[in-house]
């Protein structure tokens, strides 16, 4: 039986060895279409976590001290001895959880209002229980707040492609980059994010395509790269319309493409060419290296150019508007074609699918505006502290690490009145919950995945369990508020449920879907799908691209190297931080960890720093921003980052990383700037 990974959004194809019920090895599918026959270590070994997840529902007993006087008679009796599962919580059958949910929620809302209950997560489940997800928090409690983990990552993403081109997705398939002549990567440390996609890229690059590599450090696949760019921190949108700007002057650009596909070049031109030469900054820095290799990159871009970027480009406060830049440039040259277009790296196994489904505050299903816009996940908690949410329905996101301003999200769950989590693993925000449901895993149940490239893939359950699927515990929530959907399997929510609303799923089936090709949306009701977008039109209401233009606004280490070339002293140096992934551990480290193949290939959070500060900052550091204090870190010295440049993972909670960063983000989408932060290194000694 075909199943796909768990982790990133490449979507592997996986089949498990399983003997005596327990699953011992996965193993790549070899005809796999995302995959190719190929695994990383996550995708090879992260699955011990089957032995540590959880295995039933629990009651946090403080909780039932509570609220025990109020219960219903009958609810009283069901509650009253529940035998114990440790010193916080309580076990509780699944009906009887499902009863506890529903009285409770209907209490909040009759106090709060229906608008104060909000619902989170998603995005690694099945696009199935994205679906009921948000039916649950919109059509049954009637909130408009629900939001997934895309907040964190990828929702610059779809916001600066939707305004351009009119879908917020990647318009390639992972294989259209075997046509591309140049490949263009920005912000996306593609061999540890998405290996299997690096794969593609290096393989191309070795059979004659021209590679370009973008990031604010030497990262692996520089090593195989014609041109690798280093930019100072925050300096990509700036980067980006300098590109645009040594395209429109030189008369690099696409005239017929242009004139057929775009709707606004003359009015895009007059405001590129208006502003002051974007090259100006990099040049006044000392950065005048990046000068140059924009001027040897534009006229490449005329080749057919295949544009990917990762979280380097939307967690920043500009990252909306720097994905848009990707989409001009793309535009300019008349790159939307056979092995040419562009392609977020989502992160997250089903993070596009649920945003297909509508788990999102602006966009229902298929991405149709609601009448009303939900909070983003920060607005949610400035809600709580405000006393205007009582209560979150949590679909399976760590809250309590991967989020920013992790003193307000706190602080929030603290005064919260109600938490229900659903979860595989006892994460800290499981142990922060009121009502806890342990669901399936993807590898114990039927569902579909979307990935990056937007192909559905049909998950397989590798060994079976008696929880629920997540959808099912969120049905049973709204039985208990009144309405029944009458939906008795998986494949039922698909195919009479989800496949009916959201049209780029029309055709989608589970015998259509079953195997290990899948489908790429959108999909039509004969079952044909579609490899690349946008090859003849735009998916915009007049079918035509839109330029969009923003102009950069000066901030940060350019800024700063600016003023300290103008000033007679030298000034104190700021350190600048970066964060991002190592490729043992996914995320919060809540499964990966339960993995000592994974362990032991990154056995602790670091600390990469340049050897020129070794006698400054020695073997330890915590670092220190405004908003908050790190745990104690080793510093690992390496050539590869710059001096007065930090870098490090998130993937360990006792590192307290997003400690240090606030409510600073993407000023479209809220998401946090995780990729430039101002800190202070202070050295320790060993566990201090």
């Amino acid at each position: 039986m075909v199943s796909v990974c768990t982790y990133c959004g490449v979507g592997c194809e996986i089949e498990g060895v399983v003997e005596g019920g327990e699953l011992k090895r996965i193993l790549p599918v070899k005809g796999g279409a995302s995959s190719r026959g190929q695994l990383c270590v996550k995708g090879k070994y992260g699955f011990h976590f089957l032995k540590e997840r959880l295995k039933g529902h629990l009651v946090k007993e403080r909780y039932l001290k509570r609220v025990y006087p109020k219960l219903p008679k009958n609810l009283q009796r069901k509650v009253a001895n529940l035998p114990r599962y440790d010193r916080e919580f309580l076990s509780i059958p699944l009906e009887t959880a499902l009863q506890l949910g529903g009285w409770q929620l209907r209490k909040l809302i009759k106090e709060f209002g229906p608008a104060g209950i909000a619902g989170i997560g998603g995005a690694r489940t099945n696009l199935e229980s994205g679906w009921i997800f948000q039916k649950l928090i919109r059509e049954v409690i009637g909130s408009p707040n629900i939001d997934n983990c895309a907040r964190v990552c990828h929702a610059p993403s779809l916001k600066g492609l939707k305004r351009t081109i009119g879908e917020g997705a990647s318009s390639l398939s992972f294989d259209d980059l075997f046509e591309a002549e140049v490949i263009f990567v920005i912000g996306s440390n593609t061999t540890v994010a998405h290996p299997i996609v690096a794969s593609r890229i290096i393989e191309q690059k070795r059979r004659g395509a021209k590679l370009i590599v973008v990031d604010v450090r030497e990262i692996e696949l520089m090593k195989f790269a014609d041109i690798s760019v280093i930019l100072p921190l925050e300096t990509n949108l700036l980067f980006l319309n300098s590109l645009a700007r040594e395209v429109v002057e030189r008369g690099l650009y696409n005239r017929h493409f242009l004139e057929e596909r775009v709707a606004n070049f003359e009015e895009y031109r007059g405001q590129l060419l208006g502003e002051p030469d974007p090259r100006d900054p990099f040049q006044k820095g000392g950065f005048g290296e990046v000068v140059a290799q924009i001027r040897e990159i534009a006229p490449l871009l005329k080749r057919r150019t295949a544009f990917l970027w990762g979280l380097g480009i939307t967690e920043q406060i500009d990252g909306s508007d720097s994905v848009s830049a990707i989409a001009n440039l793309a535009m300019l040259t008349g790159n939307f074609r056979r092995g040419a277009g562009v392609m977020p790296l989502r992160g997250q196994n089903n993070v596009q699918g649920v945003c297909d489904v509508g788990c999102l505050p602006y966009y229902l299903p298929d991405y149709r505006p609601p009448e009303v816009e939900g909070l983003k996940t920060p607005e949610v908690f400035e809600g709580i502290l405000e006393g205007k949410i009582g209560g979150i329905i949590n679909l399976g996101e760590e809250l309590l690490q991967i989020h920013g301003h992790q003193r307000k999200v706190r602080k929030g769950l603290e005064k919260l009145p109600f938490l229900i989590v659903l979860e595989v693993m006892e994460t800290p925000t499981a142990r922060a919950g009121d009502l806890v449901f342990g669901v399936k895993s993807g590898y114990e149940k039927w569902g579909v995945y979307v990935n990056a490239e937007r192909r559905l893939h049909l998950a397989t359950p590798l060994v079976q369990s008696e929880l629920p699927d997540d959808w099912e515990v969120l049905a049973g929530l709204a039985r208990e508020l009144g309405v029944e959907w009458g939906f008795k399997t998986t494949q039922q929510v698909l195919e009479e449920g989800v496949a009916r609303e959201v049209t780029r799923f029309a055709g989608a089936t589970y015998n259509r879907l079953n195997g290990e090709r899948g489908l790429q949306w959108p999909i039509a009701l004969d079952g044909t799908d579609t490899r690349t977008l946008h090859l003849t039109e735009f998916r915009t209401p007049d079918r035509l691209g839109h330029l969009y233009f923003v102009q950069w606004r000066p901030r940060g280490e350019l800024v700063d190297r600016i003023l300290e070339k103008g000033e007679r002293e030298s000034p104190r140096r700021k350190w600048y931080l970066t964060t991002g992934r190592d490729i043992a551990h996914y995320n919060n480290r809540a499964q990966t960890g339960c993995s000592p193949q994974l362990n032991r290939r990154y056995p602790e959070e670091l600390l990469f720093a340049n050897p020129i500060h070794r006698l400054e900052l020695g073997e330890w550091v915590r670092l220190k921003s405004k908003y908050g204090e790190s745990g104690v870190l080793r510093v690992k010295y390496t050539e590869k980052i710059r001096p007065y440049l930090l870098y490090t993972t998130f993937h360990y909670p006792e590192s307290r990383i997003n400690f240090l960063f606030g409510d600073e983000g993407d000023l479209e989408t809220k998401t946090t700037r995780f990729k430039a932060l101002v800190v202070e290194p202070i050295p320790v000694q060993e566990g201090s």
